[in-house]
């Protein structure tokens, strides 16, 4: 600020310096003749010229109000559909799938756009419950950054140019189809099941790959290992006074968590039909939302958890010399456990964790067995996936495939292997080694940086599908809305590789159902 009279301020050293390079630019940036008011003029005239520009400018931005705009009735529908009322939602039965498990949800819409999903109450695996993944599902519908052409190398090309290239690569595979690798997350649709069946007919040396990065892969070895084959299993927690978690966030995560923590919170609600609460101990190595509900909650390193199973094995007389533990903590509940297990058999149940070791989920089921809980709170069924491999030896047959350079026509639908195979797999350069690599997905990420084409994939909302629930039940996924960027779903995928490719999902799930 300068001494004189009226105050002066600089925007900055620059501007105090007043350097011809500082000046130069300043009347570059604000030129003065274009408002004819400079500091060399009279102020009461400087304000003057500087009122009669504004005036002439919002007097020429209100001569466009002078102009009479064309007349428009806007019509929502030229035949409106009977059963729709503006303003009034519309309820749609489907099934959202996580982790290839379905999730029976309402979905509701509003002038046919879906806007809200609920959960289904007349569905097993949520009565009437949601959780996040559902909910921000709809979110996903409408995402800008979801995949919004079938491109080639980043370049977009409608999809009649990938049919052909995608024919031309067939064409070569017509002896046997030895060249052709499908690789898919865990597959419980019965449909697409079909599908793959009939594709391995026709090229009887195509090989089908799975891979779920996050799937239950200890509870599908142990229960191999128990029962001598692929075996599901889930619980019910309505029948159950006393519950032993071996780091098993089951309130929270994993397939039919919705309805397990309905049935856990019907037991903790003492009525005159059934007076007592049941009891929960929850051995883990770090908090989960299961362990806050625990009656009896120990911490316990992750590594220590199979000791700990094996000692209350031991306890039970299931099996005998367990891993000896140099925790003495484990031995102060063994006793304890053991005993409220023996007073309560065929009233409780063992769940072990999908992250532990196929031997804490082998003795569970021993356990249970022993306790006399099979069909009453544990319950075994056949496999709810469409096969049942082990899907890391699955994935490592992939890549030996690709390093021999078998693998002429590799279609990955959906998952992300690029970047959530394990890292010593090196699958983003082997991807590499496939001559044609086609990707369908929501999103362009890792895997399709890796892949020449790259296909939109269908949101659920928007085709037509099937997919099964944690006790195998089957629920029919049905669209609400158009495909918003002209996308196809799995099934419409890999029908191109059959006799008939333009079949549509809606015949393909009516016609397996239909037999």
């Amino acid at each position: 600020m300068s001494d004189s009279d009226t105050n002066e301020y600089w925007r900055s050293l620059d501007d105090l310096a007043s350097t011809p390079e500082f000046q130069d630019r300043l009347a570059r940036e604000f030129p003065r003749q274009a408002i004819g008011w400079s500091d060399d003029e009279d102020p009461a005239e400087g304000r003057r010229n500087f009122l009669k520009l504004m005036s002439a400018s919002l007097a020429l931005a209100g001569m466009t109000a002078c102009t009479r705009q064309p007349v428009e009735h806007i019509m929502p529908y030229v035949r409106q559909p009977e059963e729709l009322i503006p303003g009034r939602p519309l309820f749609f039965a489907t099934a959202t799938t996580l982790g290839g498990v379905a999730t029976g949800v309402l979905a509701e819409s509003h002038e046919g756009r879906p806007t809200k999903i609920e959960g289904n109450p007349d569905h097993a695996a949520s009565l009437g419950a949601c959780d996040a993944f559902s909910q921000a599902s709809v979110l996903q519908l409408y995402d800008p950054d979801r995949a919004r052409a079938a491109t080639l190398q980043g370049e977009i090309h409608a999809w009649s140019a990938f049919q052909g290239a995608l024919h031309d690569a067939m064409g070569a595979q017509k002896k046997n189809g030895a060249g052709i690798r499908i690789l898919t997350e865990t597959v419980t649709s019965p449909s697409m099941a079909e599908q793959l069946r009939n594709i391995q007919k026709l090229y009887p040396a195509a090989k089908w790959h799975q891979w779920e990065p996050a799937g239950p892969h200890s509870a599908r070895a142990a229960a191999s290992l128990a029962f001598g084959k692929p075996t599901n299993t889930y619980y019910n927690l309505a029948n159950a006074n006393v519950i032993v978690s071996l780091d098993s966030d089951f309130l929270a995560s994993g397939a039919g968590h919705l309805r397990y923590a309905r049935q856990f919170a019907s037991r903790r609600r003492p009525s005159d039909d059934n007076a007592a609460m049941n009891r929960l101990y929850v051995v883990e190595p770090m908090p989960t939302p299961t362990g806050t509900k625990a009656d009896h909650r120990l911490a316990l390193r992750a590594s220590d958890i199979e000791e700990f199973a094996g000692a209350l094995a031991n306890g039970l007389g299931v099996v005998n010399a367990p891993k000896k533990t140099d925790n003495a903590e484990v031995y102060k509940w063994i006793g304890g456990i053991a005993r409220d297990l023996q007073a309560n058999q065929g009233a409780c149940l063992v769940i072990a964790g999908e992250c532990q070791s196929p031997t804490v989920h082998a003795l569970a089921h021993f356990i249970n067995q022993k306790l006399g809980n099979v069909g009453k709170t544990v319950f075994y069924t056949d496999p709810i996936e469409a096969a049942p491999v082990d899907q890391l030896a699955s994935l490592e047959d992939l890549v030996k495939d690709l390093d021999s350079g078998a693998v002429e026509i590799l279609l990955i639908l959906g998952g992300n292997p690029a970047f959530t195979a394990p890292v010593e797999l090196g699958m983003r350069d082997r991807l590499k080694k496939a001559r044609l690599r086609i990707r369908l997905s929501l999103y362009a990420d890792e895997t399709s940086e890796v892949c020449q084409w790259h296909l939109p994939e269908a949101h659920y909302l928007e085709t037509w599908g099937d997919a099964r629930a944690f006790d195998g039940s089957v629920t029919i996924q049905q669209p609400l809305i158009q495909p918003l960027y002209n996308g196809r779903s799995a099934l419409q995928i890999l029908q191109m590789l059959t006799e008939q490719p333009e079949t549509s999902a809606y015949d393909l799930v009516k016609g397996y159902w239909a037999q």
